[in-house]
Parts: structure tokens; C-alpha cells; sequence
């Protein structure tokens, strides 16, 4: 008889501990290395209990949290301004082509801060939705928002993202109009920006589509968002040939916030209110903008040349490789 996935509630308690013991075992790799104090035996049974929880959860773990993250009716790009940027100015158009509705972008007032917002806009109707194509940005949309990143660091405001796509969009008119140069062109401008950035994954974050507006000092997860190089479905049909193995993808993929936290690709878990950031979409946004205050405060504190080096330093560390020795 196959073993029944764990339920909801009892998923959530191993999600919760995971994300306890990953920021315990984060401590202790940053503590210094001092004479006769050892931190190995702690940090090995760390790891042999997130291998542990690990190995009792499954896919449905996975899979349960890109349904979460594609939630219709979760808080997306313009519920956050709502709730937390009430003086938000909208900015339009990339003063080439045209403006592109899948991605939101403007100035506005953070806890008595100026910032620059840019963020994708999926839309929670059907209608609205195929109006901003399901948050699948043109290039034009990548121009726009290097457009205000521009803009914000000539008048020196920080900058924050907020991601949420399934991917760029995969049309024959945005492969015409530069998507390759344009999600390039973003990664380059938003690496190298000189005043403080952070960014925030709140529902999907999917390949490069997503990775346009993720370059930043500090990059945060919601609880239940995902984050990955593919699709779980686009996963599936590449490997096995078969979509309807999305679920064992998503497990394979590690694009869970407590996945990608231990692989140290993202910063911070921002928790959702009980049973997703849907079901209160202000709750979410103040945990949300609460964080993204907070880390700017901190980021503001270094000098631009400090945090072009710690920026550029986090992303030369991420991912392993090896140098074959010569035969």
C-alpha cells in the first residue's frame, strides 16, 4: 500500500521546524572559529534532522506550495501598494516600444521613506489577467522597469521588486523584440545599481522572467512562494514526457522558500497568515513592507562601494563547481 501524504497542518509543522533549524544551523556557520569552541556535533545534528524532515515529507509538500504561490486571490503588486503605498505615482511606457502591463512600476512613500516600486502584476480576474498577460512580461516591460530603476538611482531612492510570474512571456512578438537582451540587460543594470535594492519573491518565481527583477542586496520569500529555473509542468514534460508529473518535479526542483534558504539563495522567510497570504491580503503586505523597511534601514547604514562589493560577493558564492584536473 503507498504511503499517504502527510496532511496539510501536519506538512505545516514540518515546514515551520525546517525553517527553525535552517536559521540555527545559518548561526552557527556565521559564528567566528575560535580555540577550543566547536560547533560541529550541533551543526551535524542539525543536518541529520533536516534530512530527516526531509525524507517523511514528499512531493506534495512541494506541489502544495506552487498551488499556494498561484493562488488567484493571493495579494499581488497592487494590493501591496494599496495597503502600504497609498501616494504610489504609477510610471508608464519605456520610451521605446510601448508599455507593458504585466509589470507595475512607479515612486511612492514607504513608512515616511521615498522609493522606487516595480513589481509583476498577474491580475486576480480572468479578464484582468489576459489584460496583463498572467504577469508575463515583454521586453518592454523589462525596459520599463530599468527605466525606473534608472530613475530612482539618479535621485537616490532604493529600490524594491516585487516577483510574481510563471516566466517572461514565451510569444513570437517578444522573442522579436529582444526577451533574451532585455532580461539580460535587466539582470546587468539591476546588479550594479548603487543604492540599495531588495526584493521579494510573493508568489511565482519563475526562471529568468522572475530573475529580471530578483538581482538585489537582500532577497526575501514569502512563506508558500516558490522560486525556480522552470516550471514544475515544464519540468515534467522535459524529463519523464509527462506534465502530469509536475509534482514529482517540484520536489526534484527544490523551489521551496525553505529549500532555497538552506542552499542560500534567498535571505529571509517572511511567514504568511494562517493558511496563506491569501486570506489576508493587509496582514501579508505589513509583514512584507515591515521586512523590506527594516533591511533598508540596515542597507542604507553601508557606503555605495561597501554594498556594490557585499552585493556582488553574495552572488560570486552562490552554486559549487568543480576544475577537472588535467589527464
Amino acid at each position: 500500500m503507498a504511503e499517504q501524504s502527510p496532511p496539510s497542518g501536519l506538512r505545516k509543522s514540518y515546514q515551520t521546524e525546517a525553517i527553525r533549524l535552517l536559521k540555527r544551523l545559518q548561526e552557527l556557520r556565521r559564528l567566528p572559529a575560535l580555540t577550543g569552541t566547536n560547533y560541529s556535533e550541533e551543526i551535524k545534528r542539525i543536518q541529520e534532522r533536516l534530512e530527516s524532515l526531509r525524507n517523511r515529507s514528499d512531493s506534495a509538500v512541494a506541489w502544495e506550495a506552487v498551488q499556494l504561490a498561484r493562488h488567484q486571490d493571493r495579494p499581488q503588486t497592487l494590493d501591496y501598494i494599496a495597503h502600504m503605498i497609498p501616494d504610489f505615482l504609477e510610471l508608464h511606457g519605456d520610451r521605446l516600444h510601448g508599455d507593458d502591463g504585466a509589470v507595475v512600476a512607479g515612486l511612492g512613500t514607504l513608512n515616511g521613506r521615498r522609493i522606487a516600486l516595480i513589481g509583476h502584476q498577474k491580475g486576480h480576474s480572468l479578464k484582468e489577467r489576459q489584460e496583463r498577460s498572467f504577469g508575463m512580461a515583454r521586453p518592454e516591460g523589462y525596459r520599463k522597469a530599468m527605466r525606473v530603476a534608472r530613475l530612482a538611482e539618479k535621485f537616490g531612492l532604493p529600490v524594491v521588486t516585487l516577483v510574481d510570474t510563471p516566466g517572461a512571456y514565451p510569444g513570437r512578438d517578444a522573442e522579436e523584440g529582444g526577451q533574451a537582451g532585455a532580461i539580460a540587460n535587466s539582470i546587468r543594470v539591476f546588479s550594479v545599481l548603487r543604492v540599495p535594492t531588495v526584493a521579494v519573491v510573493i508568489g511565482e518565481g519563475g526562471s529568468g522572467g522572475a530573475l529580471a527583477l530578483a538581482v538585489a542586496d537582500r532577497v526575501f520569500m514569502l512563506e508558500n512562494a516558490v522560486y525556480s529555473v522552470i516550471s514544475p509542468e515544464g519540468c515534467a514534460a522535459l524529463l519523464w514526457r509527462d506534465a502530469a508529473e509536475a509534482p514529482r518535479a517540484a520536489e526534484a526542483l527544490r523551489l521551496t522558500a525553505a529549500d532555497l534558504y538552506e542552499l542560500g539563495l534567498i535571505d529571509q522567510i517572511i511567514p504568511e497568515p494562517a493558511g496563506g497570504a491569501h486570506n489576508d491580503h493587509r496582514a501579508t503586505a505589513k509583514r512584507v513592507m515591515r521586512q523590506v523597511h527594516l533591511a533598508l534601514a540596515e542597507l542604507e547604514r553601508l557606503g555605495v562601494e561597501e554594498r556594490l562589493r557585499l552585493r556582488r560577493e553574495k552572488y560570486l558564492r552562490m552554486g559549487r563547481y568543480t576544475i577537472a584536473s588535467p589527464k
